[in-house]
Order: C-alpha cells, then structure tokens, then sequence
C-alpha cells in the first residue's frame, strides 16, 4: 500500500563548488523548507541528504520526507526513484524544486508533466521514476547569452553565481518557492498553478 508520505526534492550539484551556483536553486529552495520545518538531513545510502518532518498548515499535517540528492544533477533521478521506492512513496505525492532558464530570474511555475525542457535532471527523475507525473516547482534564472558559443555559455550560466541584485532577491524567490511547495502539497497544484504561475 501506498505510503501517505510525500517527498520533496531539491535538485543542485554537491560539494563547495558549486554551492550559491544557479543550477544549485533547488537545494537552496530546499533548505528553506527545512529550516521553516525544523528538519536536519542525513545520509540515505550515500545517494542524498534525507530528512523526515512534518508541515503542519490549515489545521492538517503532512508528514514528508526532505531530500537533495547527492549523485549531481544527471543522476537526480536515481536518488529520488531509491528513497520512492524505499518508503513506498507514489509519484502524485513527489515535488521536485528546480533551476529553470526558461524562466526571467525571479518567477516562479509550478507544473505536472510535460517535457524535461533539457534539464537533465528533471529528465533523470522522468527516467528512474517511469512518469513525469510529479508535480515540479520551477525557479527562473534567466538565460544565458546565445549565439556560436551557446552550449559553452550556458555551461558557465547554470554553474555561475548570482550578480549583486539577484542576490539581494534570491532569498525572495527561495521563500516563495517554498510557499508554492506547501501550496502543492496543502491546496493541490491547481490551486499552487493559479498563486505562482501568473507573477
């Protein structure tokens, strides 16, 4: 039977380098939840840093399961698809926070489905899970420039920092990505889609 957990999952790259790097918002994103939730992280088979807690909003409580896994992003997938597996968590109860190019910094889309948008680790979780029936929170970073050398610059985009009055608003972001977690897992993604996906 299927557990009454849910996971959410923040994805970035681990180790020094590339902490406060664009392609690490999702562990950022990550972080304030655990912080907001009062959960610590431990290690889960070496794969990811897992933590359990519950969020407790409108008088319900959702007991749910932190993680940011630890095998860089190409490999998200298998981190995830192990700790669903592990605790019997079904993929509707599964939100993966995330780096989005596709999006001007500072907005915010949450989603079901749909294509990867060539993020490999979004592509990963779609493979290891079976379905990209999950719900996602997708954090805008902007694009990198385009033109002869545009894979080499988006390489340095999504590993790169946040210029000074990015930072000065990512902890804005950061918290209303969390708040579109709890909404997703409160309210249901429609009611998540109607709040974040307009500003």
């Amino acid at each position: 039977m299927a557990s009454d957990f849910w996971l959410v999952a923040g994805l970035g790259n681990p180790g020094a380098k590339y902490e406060g790097t664009r392609h690490n918002l999702g562990f950022m994103c990550l972080d304030e939840l655990t912080t907001r939730w009062n959960v610590s992280l431990s290690s889960h088979k070496g794969l990811a840093l897992l933590g359990k807690g519950m969020m407790n909003l409108h008088s319900r409580t959702i007991k749910t399961f932190f993680t940011k896994p630890l095998t860089y992003m190409n490999d998200s997938g298998d981190a995830v698809s192990s700790i669903c597996a592990y605790y019997d968590i079904p993929a509707a109860h599964v939100i993966v926070i995330h780096d989005d190019m596709d999006l001007e910094f500072g907005r915010i889309k949450v989603k079901s489905g749909g294509s990867a948008g060539g993020h490999n680790g979004i592509r990963s979780i779609d493979r290891s899970l079976g379905t990209n029936k999950y719900a996602r929170v997708r954090l805008g970073m902007g694009h990198s420039a385009r033109g002869a050398h545009a894979h080499d610059n988006t390489v340095d985009w999504v590993l790169g920092g946040f210029p000074p009055a990015q930072k000065r608003d990512l902890p804005d972001l950061l918290s209303r990505g969390a708040d579109a977690v709890e909404t997703i897992a409160f309210e249901g993604l429609a009611q998540a889609q109607e709040e974040f996906n307009g500003k």
